[in-house]
């Protein structure tokens, strides 16, 4: 059936596969062929050379495209409402779409034989090329990230002064190196392999030591606890701080995954029996390096924004240094949510609004607390009070002059 067309699920992306122009058709329907991307269907042929009986599922790769696009809200709408087939291949659902027109829905779950990606040769070659694809849009959305950054990405790794972020440049230049080689043979031999296989510490160190540091910027601020000037002070080197440590660390994530990109190909290449295995174990270390970075920087945010709090509390007599606080604040909150985007966590914050002197200078608490800064005297705590209370008196006259 020419308008036949199959669907791969592997919760990251969708692959779509069928005759070139039921593929277009399909993507086109559902307003995503302007997001895919080319899924390199032909890539699967040596593996399927290696298996016995796979003659007639090559000749189908053959006359077949395929077509990946990741997985949004609209794409994963489709596996939502009309369900995807468990494949048997660890973390691969897939379903058959039937011809528009003939159904409401193109999607339409095949319970009979006939598609060849029920071979499991080609299933789990497929899931690999999946994971390649995830990684590499990831790569792409943390470039995108870093070219929108002033100071060059290069400038801030030569900066450091620590041997674990030194070694990153080398590393990257040989991890790019060797992506160039992969795009235009479309493969990775043995040396090229050989190149970049010791490259791997080299990046968890720099990932680990990186975390190590917005944690200790976390307790430097939250260790701030003295005069409002101080604090201040900190919080806009922990802004300057943060800011640079997010490049390395979204540096050292892109090259991890070009890492695995290149070692996927190269289990593919040499060992498909091994592939889910790899797949998975390169999935399950992505996910806990995501959630240790996920809390590191939660914890951040959260010493971050009690500081603003703090800052925010003290307005009547330190209103433009409070107002520095909440700038700083807010600049960290924004570089680590556009951090977060390019990995597709969701960690959206509500930008701080200071506090505006007028509406502090009726605030019992921000009385009370600058009484309690300025001295435990009576008369002192009688002038404040006062203070408000004139603010209040020439607010109302304004409102209503």
């Amino acid at each position: 059936m020419d308008d036949e067309i199959q669907l791969i699920g592997d919760g990251d992306g969708l692959a779509v596969i069928g005759r070139p122009a039921a593929v277009e058709r399909f993507l086109a329907s559902e307003g995503l062929l302007s997001l895919s991307r080319d899924f390199g269907l032909p890539r699967l042929g040596p593996l399927l050379r290696r298996g016995a009986g796979v003659a007639q599922a090559g000749s189908g790769i053959a006359a077949c495209a395929g077509r990946w696009v990741k997985l949004t809200e609209e794409s994963a709408r489709l596996v939502k409402e009309h369900g995807l087939m468990d494949s048997g291949t660890p973390g691969v659902s897939y379903a058959m779409v039937g011809q528009p027109g003939v159904i409401k829905s193109w999607l339409q779950v095949a319970k009979g034989p006939g598609s060849f990606l029920t071979n499991p040769a080609v299933l789990s070659g497929a899931a690999g090329i999946m994971a390649q694809l995830a990684r590499q849009h990831e790569m792409n959305e943390i470039k995108s990230r870093l070219a929108t950054i002033d100071k060059k990405v290069d400038d801030v790794l030569r900066g450091q002064k620590y041997a674990e972020v030194a070694r990153v440049v080398g590393a990257g230049f040989d991890i790019d190196s060797a992506m160039t080689v992969r795009e235009r043979t479309d493969r990775v031999d043995a040396i090229t392999w050989s190149t970049v296989q010791g490259r791997t510490h080299t990046i968890t160190d720099a990932l680990g030591w990186t975390l190590l540091r917005l944690d200790a910027v976390a307790a430097r601020v939250e260790g701030a606890t003295g005069k409002i000037g101080d604090l201040a002070r900190t919080a806009e080197q922990a802004a300057s701080d943060v800011r640079e440590l997010l490049v390395v660390l979204a540096h050292c994530l892109g090259l991890q995954d070009a890492l695995d990109v290149l070692r996927l190909d190269r289990v593919l290449d040499e060992s498909p029996d091994d592939l889910d295995g790899h797949r998975l174990a390169l999935s399950a270390d992505r996910r806990k390096w995501r959630e240790r970075i996920s809390r590191e920087t939660g914890h951040l945010m959260a010493r971050m924004e009690a500081a603003a709090d703090a800052a925010d509390s003290h307005v009547l007599l330190h209103a433009t240094t409070s107002r520095a606080v909440v700038g700083s604040v807010n600049r960290v909150a924004l570089a680590v949510d556009d951090f977060h985007r390019s990995l597709g966590l969701d960690h959206e914050r509500q930008a701080w609004e200071a506090t505006r002197w007028w509406d502090a200078a009726r605030d019992p608490g921000q009385l009370k607390n600058a009484a309690a800064e300025v001295g435990r005297s009576p008369l002192v705590r009688a002038g404040v009070a006062g203070l408000g209370v004139g603010a209040a008196v020439l607010l109302k006259a304004k409102k209503t002059g």
